[in-house]
């Protein structure tokens, strides 16, 4: 995976990072029904999954080696 790859996958998992905070957040404190409420921790608990699996292979794969 090239570096410019490895920048892009980086943005993304801290995206979806902040994008689950944000739904946990509303599903928290915002939505009342219980339906919607699981939806919204659900899709933001695999978001955030996701964003800590993608994030922690960037930090592990190491540099790219290339100029």
């Amino acid at each position: 995976m090239s570096s410019l790859d490895k920048m892009w996958l980086s943005f993304a998992s801290m995206g979806f990072m902040m994008i689950s905070m944000g739904l946990i957040y509303v599903s928290r404190n915002k939505i009342n029904n219980r339906l919607f409420k699981f939806v919204f921790a659900a899709f933001a608990y695999i978001l955030l999954i996701i964003g800590f699996l993608s994030a922690i292979y960037i930090v592990f794969s190491g540099p790219t080696g290339r100029s």
